[in-house]
């Protein structure tokens, strides 16, 4: 039997120069497996837990930034949306690759305290600028929407998807991508675009999923806020 293991992983950030629209994210595409498990709202999370969090997340963001960085060009990346995202599939992850990935994305918490901590995070991060505005003079959004897409048949373990439903609100979408790699491409697209106000309308270029594809990690960030200190537009190019 001929192994399959892609992971694919898509991350984007939209700052819109105007858009509309209410606050829910729609639900994903595809048959949704998921744990009966709600979130968790308040997870009990130590304050020196929440520091070793953003203290990593911090040193991979800047690690991240020298390796993308290019001389004489602006750079705009999102390192929460590369974090959380991987965090979702290091969920699933154990001995040597549990070890590596850890070491990669300065994880510095076990899994059992890590999860809640990117929880309490993500959870702060949804609820910033309430009652302020947004650019657009609708009401200051924030959106992270994340999803994980898997290939039909494979068994994902209920232990792994309680992992996903308690800390991270989300569930698996399956896919068979062995028959239908670009009309998924096609619906995940979809989704993005609808949840990011139409900002991102092609996360996934042609392609990128194929019949080999067995996950596909989906983070992406719609930020919509007016500036605190506005500038002159004539002082800019």
């Amino acid at each position: 039997m001929k192994t399959r293991a892609l992971l694919s992983l898509a991350c984007a950030a939209a700052l819109p120069l105007a858009a509309c629209g209410d606050d829910a994210i729609p639900d994903p595409p595809g048959r949704m497996v998921r744990s009966s498990l709600e979130r968790e709202q308040n997870p009990s999370v130590p304050p020196a837990d929440a520091a070793d969090l953003v203290a990593g997340n911090t040193a991979f963001a800047v690690d991240m930034f020298h390796q993308l960085r290019a001389a004489d060009e602006n750079l705009f990346f999102s390192p929460h949306s590369i974090s959380i995202a991987l965090a979702m599939t290091y969920a699933g992850a154990r001995t040597e690759t549990e070890l590596q990935m850890a070491d990669a994305l300065d994880f510095r918490l076990p899994q059992a305290r890590l999860h809640p901590a990117f929880d309490q995070l993500d959870l702060a991060l949804g609820s910033r600028g309430q009652g302020a505005s947004g650019k657009d003079g609708q009401p200051f959004r924030l959106r992270i929407a994340n999803a994980l897409f898997g290939q039909e048949g494979y068994a994902f373990l209920p232990d792994y998807l309680d992992t996903l439903a308690l800390n991270y609100g989300a569930g698996l979408s399956l896919f068979d991508f062995t028959t239908e790699a670009e009309s998924a491409r096609q619906a995940i697209n979809g989704w993005v675009e609808d949840a990011t106000e139409g900002r991102i309308p092609e996360l996934l270029a042609e392609g990128v999923i194929t019949p080999q594809t067995v996950l596909v990690l989906t983070n992406a960030v719609y930020f919509n806020a007016s500036w605190a200190n506005p500038f002159e537009p004539s002082a800019t190019q």
